[in-house]
């Protein structure tokens, strides 16, 4: 059962402070909504630049909201304090949307939320022939998707990462389970993919964010599922990533990995710059025993038709194996007792 966090008094009253203007409230409930640059607030508030930064400014030092950048944009979005979080929602949650102008500012962030849908759109039909012809010769993507949530089941948990997050679809897809939500990627363009594609579901309790999935930029030792999709085969060290997203992981937290299983597709190294050709069951448990997870589930999906012309889709689901040495020395302490 969640425990409903508490702050100090003065802390407290900072937060009630900055919210206590109308403009900042305004902001909340945009930044409730979807995460915005300072150009998107400034053009749905109708208020100056410099004046939306004190507003932010204000909102920031008292913990309510955070900033990141992506590229040369600085996105803005409530902050991952569950106490901040919860004042918000607590705030937020009591304002008549059909108010004039509450309604109108959201009318104009869908506005800007249709923009970049259509940026995504163009992004899409661009790419939209490649990513097809990898697309027909594996596994439908929905009976994949179905292989992931029988493994991971249906109890909710705090907190998802998506290394190489793409179009933001796992995020999508684990959203009833997660409490929050993370997705990186190197690529602005896919940011802009996922973060339309999530506002459109919308999917308001998970983010996404510039970075490289050998250096993510998200606490370590914190979250408890962390997802690798498609990803493996475009990197030159995936053994240092999957490392990486090891360290992510809290106690007893679980790594699903997504890939190929070895083929001899040599047109994808040539045309679409894959690396690897597909891992072996050995290769994946062999990285995960070094970044000490246990291996505790594989699926495997073939390809309609003849499997020796497609491609084999692979799940493998670990854990991280601290859970299960402290639970082993509190057996021994209960024995000895």
């Amino acid at each position: 059962m969640l425990t409903r966090p508490t702050v100090q008094l003065e802390e407290m009253v900072e937060r009630l402070k900055a919210a206590a203007e109308s403009s900042r409230l305004r902001i909340l409930v945009l930044l409730s909504e979807a995460d915005l640059t300072v150009s998107d607030l400034t053009e749905i508030l109708n208020q100056s630049q410099p004046r939306v930064s004190r507003h932010l400014k204000l909102l920031l030092d008292a913990d309510l909201i955070a900033r990141y950048q992506e590229g040369s944009w600085a996105f803005f979005r409530l902050s991952e304090s569950d106490a901040a979080r919860e004042f918000i929602k607590g705030v937020v949650g009591r304002i008549d949307r059909t108010d004039p102008m509450t309604d109108r500012d959201l009318e104009r962030l869908e506005a800007i939320k249709l923009r970049r849908q259509e940026r995504a759109a163009e992004y899409f039909r661009k790419n939209a022939a490649s990513w097809d012809e990898i697309r027909s010769l594996h596994a439908p993507d929905a009976a994949v998707e179905a292989g992931m949530k029988a493994l991971i089941g249906d109890k909710p948990f705090q907190t998802m990462v998506d290394l190489g997050t793409g179009t933001g679809r796992l995020l999508e897809l684990f959203s009833p389970l997660y409490r929050r939500g993370v997705g990186v990627d190197l690529s602005r363009e896919m940011l802009a993919v996922a973060r339309a594609n999530l506002e459109r579901a919308g999917v308001t309790h998970a983010q996404v964010r510039l970075g490289d999935v050998y250096a993510p930029p998200v606490e370590r030792d914190a979250h408890d599922l962390v997802t690798i999709h498609q990803v493996l085969h475009y990197l030159e060290a995936p053994s240092t990533a999957i490392r990486e997203a090891a360290r992510l992981l809290r106690p007893g937290g679980r790594l699903v990995i997504v890939d190929f299983a070895p083929h001899s597709h040599e047109f994808l190294r040539e045309d679409h710059a894959h690396l690897r050709l597909g891992f072996t069951d050995r290769q994946i448990a062999d990285w995960l025993d070094t970044a000490e997870l246990d291996l505790e589930g594989t699926r495997a999906f073939a390809p309609d038709g003849k499997a020796a012309e497609g491609l084999t889709v692979k799940l493998w689901l670990a854990r991280d194996r601290r859970m299960a040495i402290a639970t082993d020395e509190i057996s021994t302490q209960t024995e000895m007792a």
